[in-house]
């Protein structure tokens, strides 16, 4: 059977038919869907974690236990599994581990455009570059028997246009490996001690040494013949901008891109007159082709920029490149956030306070472009505390008294927590808002840990931000409606104005997310003892008639924090 599927449906549909009974992974364009796709098959166990180190470190634990386990993020998010994967090329695994590394030539939805190859190499571990949605289906399958068969993980490489481009694939069964499910102690091979490590990075070298050997027979690199005069080395989508782009040249595709042939390499450079390597980004092949000793013209810088398509691969070739008659350029449109999202009355404010503001990946990424023109820092998951901390520590009172971080929920649980933990440690004052919308929001709205929700649409433990900013000594602690423009710049007034850390937690979700809640809270006055305890949250919802207490069902989105506070158990749930 055939079905037209894009490349993360493909990778999703290749771990199914390789047997592969746990996936994991944090949502971040491009590689986002590959797990939505794969909760789809109930033979597998799959999850979203709160970051990708987390991710990889359960994986490492379901393949150490021999089940055959995919992992999946976009390309920085191995930045943050870096430290696992790196000491994992050293213990090796019993079951099979796929990384997934979705890497975003031109920046579509990224802070960078990073070339992951080298972490394969970094790693000394292989690393395969499927070109389109059947490779990708066919490639995660030998990746599993790869791993497997030389004791490593294997990072599968692909980008924006293989994972959401669409193409025919093939269907198959699904095949459970013979490896039985059951964890065997051995701490020589798992325990990375300083005794046991340096004989593992032994292993490491002889495992590179025949996975060299391999890749010259692999069949995943292949010689398609063609005209003598021009033959073009190339891998994963670029393979299809230089067919395009030169169909009448020899080609070497190299699926198994690193360790790479040489000696079929140096076989391919004696069939041809002359050599060019297509490659986005980094020049991965070209300088390992030079320090073979191979004759080679390097590509200008401007080819490191950006994505390829057909035509900057006639221009990378010198050929030219045909213009498109009739051609009207349509007029850019600079992403904005969403009508009615909660995040623009916040941005308001605080470019009306002329803060500064240390920003985060997510939605409210957008806050720094016009009209809102508010965002001052954005690096990584997790900076903007940082940030606000460092510039709080060094910058002089008046302009200290303007620093604010914001993050958003699911990137607090990310990358936020520990720097908010620095921050009180080490005697801030920084104030951090968490944009609390209840998903993750840029990705496509995803569940995570402070939802309530699995991947899979369970219910969860939902994880308390008013509370845990609170048990990491944060005492200055408030909820505010950011609909409430009067109420979100009084917060932050008075946060900024306070010689202690301070965290205000907006508490209004995504628009786009569909409610199906149809219950709403109320309190029994029966059994309400006005301790008051539930207004000190500082829920907008919760209103104070003279030491009565009610919910204004207007404002109140059943986050359940009042509910969790009172000691009475005088607020509850009914039908609205």
């Amino acid at each position: 059977m055939r079905e037209l599927a894009s490349g993360n449906q493909a990778i999703a549909r290749g771990a199914w038919e390789a047997g592969v009974v746990l996936a994991t992974a944090y949502p971040g364009t491009p590689s986002t869907e590959i797990l939505e796709e794969i909760v789809k098959y109930p033979e597998i166990d799959a999850s979203w974690s709160p970051n990708e180190k987390v991710a990889l470190e359960v994986g490492m634990g379901g393949a150490f236990a021999g089940a055959r386990v995919l992992v999946a993020m976009k390309h920085v998010g191995v930045n943050v599994a870096a430290d696992p994967l790196m000491t994992l090329s050293y213990t090796g695994l019993k079951g099979g581990l796929v990384l997934i590394s979705a890497d975003d030539p031109g920046m579509h939805s990224s802070q960078n455009e990073q070339d992951n190859r080298y972490y394969a190499r970094f790693a000394k571990i292989p690393m395969l570059e499927p070109s389109d949605s059947e490779e990708a289906r066919q490639f995660v399958k030998l990746a599993f028997e790869i791993s497997e068969r030389f004791d490593t993980p294997v990072m599968l490489r692909c980008t924006t246009r293989v994972n959401h481009g669409k193409s025919i694939i093939n269907l198959e069964e699904r095949v459970m490996p013979e490896c039985p499910i059951a964890f065997e102690r051995n701490q020589q091979k798992y325990v990375m001690i300083p005794a046991y490590a340096r004989k593992r990075h032994e292993v490491v070298e002889s495992r590179y040494q025949d996975l060299a050997l391999y890749s010259e027979e692999c069949s995943l690199n292949r010689l398609e013949p063609g005209s003598d005069e021009l033959g073009i080395i190339t891998s994963g989508a670029s393979y299809h901008y230089a067919r395009e782009a030169a169909p009448e040249a020899t080609f070497l595709k190299l699926g198994f891109s690193y360790p790479l042939p040489e000696s079929l390499i140096r076989d391919f450079f004696s069939r041809v007159k002359k050599v060019a390597v297509v490659e986005e980004l980094e020049p991965f092949l070209e300088e390992q082709l030079l320090q073979m000793g191979l004759s080679l013209t390097p590509k200008p810088v401007a080819f490191r920029l950006g994505e390829y398509d057909p035509d900057r691969v006639r221009e990378l070739l010198g050929r030219p490149v045909a213009e498109v008659v009739g051609a009207v350029a349509t007029p850019g449109r600079p992403p904005v956030m969403c009508a009615g999202c909660p995040h623009r009355p916040v941005f308001t404010v605080l470019k009306k306070m002329k803060m500064i503001v240390t920003g985060d990946i997510g939605c409210y990424t957008l806050g720094t472009l016009p009209p809102l023109s508010a965002l001052d820092t954005c690096v990584c998951m997790g900076a903007g505390i940082g940030h606000a901390f460092g510039m709080t520590r060094v910058l002089p009172e008046e302009q200290r008294r303007k620093v604010v971080a914001v993050i958003g929920d699911s990137t607090f649980i990310h990358s936020g927590i520990t720097p908010l933990i620095d921050m009180v440690y080490n005697k801030g004052c920084s104030t951090v808002i968490i944009l609390d919308n209840r998903t993750t929001a840029m990705t496509g709205r995803q569940e995570h840990p402070g939802t309530g929700r699995t991947l899979k649409g369970d219910p969860a433990k939902q994880l308390d931000l008013f509370k845990l900013c609170q048990s990491v000594g944060v005492e200055d602690v408030r909820m505010v409606d950011p609909y409430d423009l009067a109420a979100v710049q009084e917060a932050i007034t008075h946060a900024v104005e306070s010689d202690q850390p301070s965290v205000i937690i907006t508490n209004r979700p995504c628009v786009l997310i569909r409610s199906n809640r149809t219950e709403a809270l109320w309190i029994d006055e029966e059994k309400c003892r006005s301790c008051g305890l539930c207004a000190k949250t500082g829920c907008p919802a919760i209103l104070d008639r003279e030491g009565k207490f009610m919910i204004d069902s207007s404002k109140c989105w059943a986050c359940g924090l009042c509910r969790q506070v009172c000691p009475f158990e005088a607020i509850s749930e009914r039908e609205n």
